[in-house]
């Protein structure tokens, strides 16, 4: 019995322990989807209500939409392509910081920008 223990704390260390950028930056990816299409909905819904039926809101969710599933996309590609010795090389982490610091200030200041971009440019009209 204790040695059937020791064997699955050492197989649990083990898969801790190992480092797959590929599945890193698709965990990044889906969460920044997520909280992108959350904060795009709560923007562009308050701004539908302070308009009086501008579909200029509705324009800016169809541009957002059809811009960021790409560009996502372009960010786990560049990850996916790599061999499983490459995936778990820890010299690789100073790339995947700066790219994962890209991918949160796309999710999170995207939605700010174009949404106060199109209420900027509502006001003109």
């Amino acid at each position: 019995m204790n040695k059937a223990l020791e064997q699955a704390h050492k197989a649990r260390e083990g898969s801790a322990q190992k480092l797959d950028w590929r599945r890193k930056i698709s965990d990044h990816v889906a969460f920044g989807l997520l909280i992108y299409t959350g904060l795009h909905i709560f923007f562009t819904m308050t701004q539908l209500k302070s308009t009086s039926g501008s579909l200029l809101p509705y324009f800016a969710l169809v541009v957002l939409v059809a811009a960021i599933i790409p560009a996502c996309r372009w960010f786990e590609m560049r990850w996916d392509s790599l061999s499983d010795a490459e995936a778990a090389d820890p010299a690789l982490a100073p790339a995947f910081r700066r790219e994962v610091v890209l991918l949160w200030l796309a999710a999170i200041g995207l939605p700010l920008v174009l949404t106060f971009g199109f209420k900027a440019v509502a006001s003109l009209f």
